[in-house]
């Protein structure tokens, strides 16, 4: 992973170019004021304020240059105002002029992320440095630079590379950093306790058995979170096998595993006060002779039975086993994330993560905490009229929906029947991936409502 720690060092006033923000309705007056030298040198780099457009404006000594970046906000620097410029100036050390950069600090950081690993010539990762006089902020925005670079990277990482024992290693790497607790179950024992989780992952290879991670960490007398990521490492579709088009990217099917890794990386990198317990069923949905089956019956761990109406309808069966288990012990707190439906991008394209929740309080929580940190979310209906969609002839619901209509709602009322109505619980239906590079933000994997809900638990629980 890249050493962000290096990238973002506290400013005692050495040498560095200044980074000059510049509102793109106000290029022209800010020039006005500037040296000829500069003004010269901005036209011509057509400096003409289109977002995040920048130019290098010569000093009055060759090492003196330093660099406009136009922006929406030049007074309240956005988290990807500084980004182009952290993924494309030369290698240097750098500084805003006369503003700290607050948020984009994280745009600059996670500008310089780079999986590497899968090329011949990779290309060398370039050392741009930002000073900031906000050296209390670093260790934080490092932190969460990690976070998100580790969604990314676990998702952009072929499946060959990414199967159930790989996202169990990348979580042990986790406890390891923070002594925490981690347990898996496997094999026979999986059957008879998550008889789901099993099913699901059955058909795949010995060496990509299915199994359920959990880890556990902090003071138990603290309040309990529970996190729950789905983690379908590739998903063929089963019987009810995908298409050629719809199969490309189901690398990023455990992009909800990768994204509930992240946040408890980030709980315990804070030591928030909370007792942690991070649950990932981790299944490949691979197609073999003991597949299992459209009008299978599966037993699940809350003891209802549920029809198989579609095989491609996995990620909400393996969720429901590990749902069980969070609940059964009572956390003040319940999240899952899941690449869990088509539905949800229709509505909401690749930006937004669907939100469902039945708590009110939390969903306010999760909205106001994705707007301030330009994480954006958007609440769906739990609408319980559509739980009749999911009935079954012969077991107590399916796993698929009845009509072809509300599939992310239906999908999350599927869920929700694992869910104790005693405990809060939050579901995010997200993409995990950018299908178009910007600043900052490369195509592929891309952690999408994990800093709302990052801002949301620090909120309730402080840390």
């Amino acid at each position: 992973m890249t050493d962000f720690a290096a990238l973002l060092r506290p400013d005692k006033g050495e040498p560095a170019h200044d980074i000059h923000l510049v509102a793109q309705g106000d290029i022209e007056t800010w020039l006005k004021d500037r040296p000829e030298r500069e003004r010269v040198a901005a036209g011509a780099q057509n400096f003409d304020g289109k977002t995040n457009d920048l130019a290098i404006l010569p000093g009055d000594a060759a090492e003196n240059w330093s660099v406009a970046v136009s922006t929406d906000s030049a007074d309240e620097p956005s988290l990807w105002s500084l980004a182009k410029a952290g993924q494309s100036l030369p290698e240097g050390t750098y500084r805003l002029a006369n503003k700290e950069p607050g948020a984009a600090a994280l745009g600059w950081l996670l500008a310089h992320n780079q999986m590497g690993g899968y090329r011949q010539s990779p290309d060398p990762a370039k050392q741009r440095v930002l000073l900031t006089p906000q050296a209390a902020s670093i260790d934080r925005l490092v932190r969460e630079a990690e976070a998100t670079a580790l969604v990314r990277n676990l998702v952009n990482t072929p499946p060959e590379d990414m199967g159930p024992p790989h996202l169990e290693a990348a979580a042990r790497e986790v406890a390891k950093l923070f002594d925490a607790e981690i347990r898996v179950t496997t094999g026979d024992e999986l059957a008879q306790a998550y008889p789901m989780i099993h099913a699901v992952g059955r058909a795949a290879t010995r060496e990509f058995a299915p199994r359920l991670i959990e880890l556990e960490w902090g003071d138990p007398s603290h309040p309990r979170v529970a996190i729950v990521g789905k983690g379908v490492c590739f998903d063929s579709g089963g019987l009810d096998i995908k298409s050629a088009a719809g199969m490309l990217l189901m690398k990023k099917d455990m992009g909800g595993a990768a994204h509930a890794l992240a946040l408890a990386r980030l709980v315990m990198g804070a030591k928030m006060p909370v007792r942690l317990h991070l649950l990932i069923p981790a299944v490949e949905n691979a197609i073999s002779s003991n597949s299992f089956r459209p009008g299978d019956v599966l037993k699940t761990r809350k003891g209802l039975f549920v029809e198989v109406g579609n095989t491609d309808a996995e990620g909400r069966l393996i969720l429901g086993d590990a749902l069980t288990r969070a609940c059964e012990d009572e956390p003040a707190l319940m999240i899952d994330f899941a690449t869990l439906t088509g539905a949800a991008r229709v509505a909401l394209g690749p930006d937004l993560p669907a939100m469902f929740t039945d708590d009110d309080t939390v969903a306010d929580e999760l909205v106001a905490a994705g707007t301030s940190v330009e994480d954006p979310l958007w609440r769906l209906p739990l609408w319980d009229g559509y739980d009749e969609y999911l009935k079954s002839d012969i077991a107590d619901l399916s796993n698929n929906s009845s009509v072809p209509m509300a599939g992310a709602s239906t999908a999350a009322l599927f869920l929700r029947r694992f869910v104790e109505k005693s405990v809060p619980w939050v579901h995010f239906d997200t993409y995990a991936w950018r299908l178009s590079a910007k600043p900052g933000r490369p195509k592929g994997g891309e952690a999408l409502g994990l800093r709302a809900s990052w801002t949301m638990l620090q909120s309730r629980f402080g840390g």
